[in-house]
């Protein structure tokens, strides 16, 4: 049993990591060695469509190995198809791609509660899933979902990932009380449900005297450069700005260059964008102080962060006076002032009579539309594996308007510009209601289709989201997911934060749960979760990630019949058909198959009664390492 489980372990992961061998990084950017790229130059050095192409690849290789659907699978009512659906579905059919079917009840209770909520499902919540009769219990289910405190917990995690909380970064330290305030600031804000306008609005424009105390100020100390001119920290605040907020990490290649001659290829908007306008951007971010505060006077270290609008004009606008730092020299134009007032790019505007710099700026993000196409491009990606525009942070304003389509050889950028806008404009009608939109999405018929295709499945139809792409599940996940099917709790102690009991309530990505070198965060760390800074968070597959869920101690703690807390010491005692289907159930949220039941129970009885304690151990850690627990399909 082992042997042919780590066969199938290998042969899953294996094959992400042979395509990944083959692919030739090209250079589809001039400069994109430049250090300034910092975690997004790996974008930029690799192929755009190669995260895509190992993901369907990956998708194909592991419905392959899905066992057939068990007997007591059935697919459950769906509502009817919403309009965003009818401009899916109308897509598919327009380019002659016929849909796979629903998934079945079994696989949407494990893939919604998985994407919602970083976790498999309970036993008990699979089993009274799946009795329910109701025609709406899917609705119902992601209901309960959306409301749950795991629900917080993913997300939490996730705008960690994307707005780049950790303590200390390559230049900038926040410190673990900075950390933890900013943690603390985004979990209270998805516990309110806050509108996510708001919390835009919030971090952009924060402004306070003690960053251990006021968790969004450490949003703009995430831009902080040390070792230059402050403009290297205005150029920074604004690119990180324009990447989160508005998808466009090209903004950052403007900001030491014009476009053309670097952006041609890349993007329309870009190629004809200008240093100067990008300059206007950062001088937002101009009249900013940003100040490094002792905690006990007269000591250098620890301090905080104190982040105040200039109202007393001390600081001047955006200065182009600068021959060194981390940047190309900032000088004039001949004809060009020496400073630069700041105007938002894609309105003309700047800020109102007395209005602080970046509280007119936060503003203009929000109001513009590229705000909530951004942001549901962002969760779009979360859900189906790649966006409307990927990679999600490329977003080519020029080319995104239907109406209004760009010239040839140019393109419109979205994979389905309508279906974009749509969900867009539903996000602002629910007034940036984040609960509404990913409950829009996971009801929706297009996420509720199966990963599996009957017949030959076109990679080029991935974008039209026609089957479910399978991903490998984050490191967070995997760990949590164990949890829930051991039954064997986890806790760990987090400096400011107390016990935690899952990962996916890490504060952050590095240097939990107990720093560098321990066991468990060795395990987490080969599963790619990234640092937030210079490390971006993949789901790409490894071997060490196989060897891991086979060798290691957290693994194999789970499986062990002597441990009071586990599968096995409680249901051991039941009869062997009956301790399969216990098993199956914990782990994979299904029935065994005919086929899987037939040999499980060969070896489980191998050897008589004196064998079949370490019988069942071995069964056990097969299912953890079977390829559908730690894919999500």
């Amino acid at each position: 049993m082992k042997n042919s489980t780590t066969r199938q372990c290998l042969l899953a992961i294996g094959m992400a990591t042979c395509l990944s061998a083959q692919d030739e990084r090209e250079l589809h950017v001039q400069h994109a060695d430049c250090t300034l790229f910092g975690p997004q130059r790996e974008r930029f050095l690799r192929a755009p469509d190669r995260d895509l192409q190992i993901l369907s690849a990956t998708s194909s290789e592991v419905a392959a190995t899905l066992p057939p659907l068990p007997s007591r699978s059935r697919s459950g009512a769906l509502q009817s198809a919403s309009e965003l659906d009818n401009i899916l579905f109308a897509a598919m059919s327009a380019n002659g791609i016929t849909p796979t079917e629903p998934a079945t009840d079994q696989e949407f209770i494990r893939r919604a509660t998985l994407d919602l909520t970083g976790r498999i499902p309970t036993v008990a919540e699979l089993t009274s899933f799946l009795a329910d009769a109701s025609p709406n219990k899917r609705q119902a289910l992601v209901e309960r979902l959306l409301a749950s405190p795991a629900w917080v917990d993913k997300w939490t995690m996730y705008f960690g990932d994307l707005f780049g909380n950790a303590a200390v970064t390559s230049q900038v330290r926040r410190s673990v009380e900075g950390r933890n305030a900013f943690y603390n600031y985004i979990k209270s804000s998805l516990q309110q449900n806050k509108p996510y306008d708001q919390m835009a609005r919030e971090l952009i424009g924060a402004t306070g005297s003690n960053s251990y105390q006021q968790g969004e100020l450490n949003f703009p100390v995430g831009g902080f450069m040390g070792g230059g001119p402050q403009q290297d920290t205005y150029d920074r605040q604004a690119a990180d700005t324009a990447q989160i907020f508005l998808g466009i990490a090209h903004m950052d290649c403007l900001l030491c260059h014009d476009g053309r001659r670097h952006l041609d290829s890349l993007s329309l908007w870009g190629k004809d964008f200008t240093r100067a306008q990008a300059w206007g951007l950062a001088g937002f971010f101009a009249r900013t102080q940003l100040t490094r505060v002792p905690v006990t006077a007269g000591q250098p270290n620890p301090y905080y962060w104190s982040v105040l609008n200039d109202f007393g004009r001390s600081r001047t606008d955006y200065t182009l006076n600068t021959t060194t730092g981390n940047r190309p020299e900032r000088q004039p134009r001949p004809g060009q002032a020496r400073t630069v007032a700041p105007v938002y790019p894609f309105s003309g505007r700047g800020p109102n009579s007395g209005e602080a710099y970046r509280v007119a700026l936060a503003r203009e993000i929000t109001a513009d539309f590229q705000f909530s196409r951004a942001a549901v491009n962002y969760l779009w990606k979360q859900f189906f594996g790649i966006g409307f525009v990927d990679p999600p942070d490329q977003f080519d304003p020029a080319r995104l308007d239907p109406n209004n389509p760009p010239p040839d050889p140019w393109t419109l950028q979205p994979s389905n510009p309508q279906a974009l806008r749509k969900l867009a404009q539903d996000f602002v009608a629910s007034r940036y209601d984040l609960k509404a939109l990913q409950r829009q999405i996971v009801n929706s018929r297009a996420y509720q289709l199966s990963a599996r295709y009957q017949g030959t499945w076109n990679p080029t139809w991935d974008k039209y989201f026609a089957r479910h792409l399978i991903r490998r599940l984050d490191a967070e996940e995997i760990h949590d997911s164990l949890v829930i099917a051991s039954g064997v709790p986890a806790t760990y102690t987090i400096p400011g934060l107390g016990q935690l009991n899952w990962a996916m309530q890490f504060p952050e990505t590095a240097n939990t749960p107990a720093g560098r070198g321990n066991a468990v965060t060795a395990f987490l760390d080969s599963f790619l979760r990234g640092n937030r800074d210079d490390v971006l968070r993949s789901r790409e597959t490894s071997l060490p990630q196989a060897l891991n869920l086979m060798n290691d101690n957290f693994i194999l703690l789970r499986t062990r019949a002597a441990n009071p807390n586990g599968l096995l010491a409680r249901y051991l005692s039941q009869p062997d058909d009956q301790v399969l289907t216990t098993l199956w159930l914990n782990v994979l949220s299904r029935d065994p198959t005919d086929a899987e039941r037939a040999a499980a129970l060969d070896k489980l009885r191998s050897g008589g009664s004196a064998q079949r304690t370490r019988n069942a151990e071995n069964l056990l850690w097969a299912l953890y390492n079977k390829t559908d627990f730690f894919f999500n399909y």
